[in-house]
């Protein structure tokens, strides 16, 4: 099984932390947010992971080298310009374009939950789902529109709803930072250099493909973009 690592953002939220370093190696507990999402990957039995990389790159691949790549083949994606969510998966879509349709993860560098990969996978077999996003009942400042199971727009603080598939309810969830991709979706993507995945996802929902919501509402789940969010996070696991 393959995934891809998000990891090239600059870390603002987490100055001073990022002063010296990039996200990827800031520590919760003794350990780089990188290693966790690794580990996490690694007990769903993933085995060869790309990670993309922009700020303090060189400090990622030589970290990665010092610990052996975690026994597992890990690919690094370079940008030297950063090309956000969307803009890095389809720099570093030839990982996973070998053949093969068998769906891969995108995880966060900066989230950990307890969400189990395991039935993310199957809900998006069961679905045949381009794309499928882990999703919770919780409070954000952005959420995505469902209708079922089935992404149909998204709404911010302040702004109307932007609806792209047409729906009889619309329920607003917090995407996690966590989805499980068919590697079909590449030849899909027809949006050039710097761009989000969600409004990839948008245009694609609009056109018709299935962009599934999975619930995620019985795992825990936090973002550690913050130096704030790192503390609490550390003294829950304490």
């Amino acid at each position: 099984m393959k995934a891809m690592i998000l990891a090239a953002g600059l870390g603002t939220r987490l100055r001073p932390l990022t002063n010296d370093r990039p996200k990827a190696l800031v520590e919760l507990r003794g350990r780089t947010l990188l290693e966790i999402a690794v580990a996490r990957l690694r007990e769903f039995g993933v085995r060869e992971v790309i990670v993309n990389v922009h700020h303090f790159a060189d400090m990622v691949v030589e970290y990665l080298q010092a610990h052996d790549n975690f026994g597992i083949r890990i690919e690094v994606s370079r940008e030297d310009v950063l090309l956000d969510t969307g803009g890095g998966l389809k720099k570093a879509g030839w990982f996973f374009q070998d053949g093969s349709d068998a769906p891969f993860l995108v995880h966060n560098v900066d989230v950990i939950s307890t969400i189990d990969f395991g039935r993310m996978m199957a809900s998006h077999a069961t679905n045949g789902a381009l794309a499928t996003l882990a999703v919770q009942d919780r409070e954000t400042s952005r959420y995505l529109l469902f209708d079922g199971a089935q992404l149909c727009g998204r709404r911010s603080k302040g702004d109307r709803d932007e609806v792209v598939r047409p729906a009889a309810r619309l329920l607003p969830l917090a995407f996690s930072g966590i989805h499980v991709v068919s590697p079909r979706l590449f030849s899909s993507m027809t949006e050039e250099g710097v761009f989000s995945i969600i409004d990839c996802y948008l245009r694609l929902a609009r056109l018709g493909e299935k962009i599934a919501g999975f619930r995620a509402d019985e795992y825990s789940w936090r973002d550690l973009g913050r130096v704030s969010d790192l503390e609490r996070a550390a003294k829950a696991l304490s």
